[in-house]
């Protein structure tokens, strides 16, 4: 089984999201990975739109930047296309989704097909991470703007077979006006780790 995993983290190796990726890709046994790192290694922001432009003119005609933004969409697409499975460390930052991450997705839509199922069957684990609460019942509840996009795209729009796990209040113990929620944050590391973990032996068993 060929697995692509995908991080978009700004923390390096205090990263909480890559944290949980590594207890998937833990249990894969040594499977075959291709790896991009969206946080270390950002997608050039104009890509996208070079891309698209590109659409509109002749081949013959497209510009250096084109060219080569259109080559970076097709190779996104294609390592989706090429892998039987997917492990995305997605997290949260300023209420919704990255302009890193959001540069992934853009270019990876326009490498495709008009609405091809890049990820059709395929699974698909998404680990996603919030600094703090967004749950019913918080006083930021529906400021999440990142976790039903992402959703939306892997699982409607590309046609994967969805797991999602979710770990909040990772800024407990870092920030101190969180720390009356240290142990509520414990929990939900540990319910995190599990569903990992599982997430991982699940993949495993397709291997």
């Amino acid at each position: 089984m060929a697995i692509l995993r995908i991080d978009a983290s700004i923390l390096g190796p205090n990263s909480a999201s890559s944290e949980l990726a590594d207890l998937v890709e833990k249990e894969l046994s040594g499977a075959p990975i291709t790896r991009r790192h969206l946080g270390q290694n950002p997608l050039p922001a104009d890509a996208w739109a070079a891309a698209v432009s590109a659409g509109y003119v002749p081949a013959d005609q497209r510009s250096d930047a084109q060219n080569s933004a259109v080559a970076l969409a097709g190779e996104l697409a294609g390592e989706l296309r090429a892998a039987d499975a997917v492990i995305l460390a997605l997290p949260f930052y300023n209420y919704g989704v990255s302009q890193h991450v959001k540069t992934w997705f853009d270019l990876a839509i326009a490498g495709g097909e008009q609405g091809e199922k890049l990820l059709d069957g395929k699974p698909a684990v998404v680990l996603t991470t919030r600094g703090g609460a967004y749950g019913a019942g918080t006083p930021r509840e529906g400021w999440d703007y990142n976790t039903a996009y992402i959703t939306r795209v892997v699982g409607d729009i590309w046609g994967a077979e969805l797991t999602l796990i979710e770990r909040e209040f990772t800024l407990v113990g870092v920030n101190p006006a969180l720390d009356a929620f240290k142990d509520t944050a414990e929990a939900m590391r540990q319910a995190a780790f599990v569903a990992a973990a599982e997430a991982g032996r699940t993949l495993a068993a397709h291997i």
